[in-house]
């Protein structure tokens, strides 16, 4: 079993960070913009999944998938975007988040493409049926969806994508070695003392 790193090995200030990865280029601090002008609309517009991530009053995180059809995040305006809370399991740990703390990230992924889109911004939950309905989602209409004002929008650099292969067939495992979600459904519930 792998030990702990020594207490003197952790790195806890934002200098010893900065020493050790160094400052960024100021391409890329100033990439990030303010509000979702026509590139970020196009990119949202491709766009049929993107990952929310979250956390309560006490910081306590959370990330979660959200999907539709490409385009289903849709702007309001320059500075606000929404998309449809479809019905899941109920446990709605996103939206608890938001109610305790609306302050979201949001990162948009378009198939093949190696980029990603990150925007942050601060969230909040509405059941405005007029509002849902005019957004012309497909399906049934969902009883919330969620607004977003956006604080922050750039592009991230293609490493992480290029590196895991993810849009790369071959790299795939083959579907017998793929986990068995509902073996690991049924563990984690007897984990839990919980027998279906």
């Amino acid at each position: 079993m792998v030990q702990a790193s020594k207490e003197t090995e952790l790195i806890m200030t934002a200098d010893q960070l900065k020493e050790i990865v160094g400052t960024p280029h100021e391409a890329v601090v100033q990439k990030s913009v303010s509000r979702m002008e026509e590139h970020i609309r196009h990119f949202l517009s491709l766009s049929p999944l993107f990952f929310l991530s979250s956390s309560d009053a006490s910081g306590r995180c959370d990330t979660s998938p959200r999907g539709d059809e490409a385009g289903f995040v849709k702007s309001l305006d320059d500075y606000r975007l929404i998309y449809p809370e479809r019905s899941g399991n109920r446990r709605i740990d996103s939206l608890l988040n938001i109610i305790q703390n609306p302050q979201v990230g949001m990162l948009f992924v378009i198939p093949g493409m190696q980029e990603v889109l990150r925007i942050n911004g601060r969230a909040s939950i509405t059941k405005d049926a007029e509002l849902i309905e005019s957004m012309g989602w497909t399906g049934k209409a969902p009883e919330l969806a969620v607004m977003v004002e956006v604080q922050e929008c750039f592009i991230h650099c293609p490493r992480a994508l290029k590196h895991s292969g993810i849009w790369s067939a071959d790299s795939w495992p083959v579907a017998e070695d793929m986990p068995s979600t509902k073996e690991m459904f049924k563990a984690h519930l007897l984990m839990n003392g919980y027998e279906l």
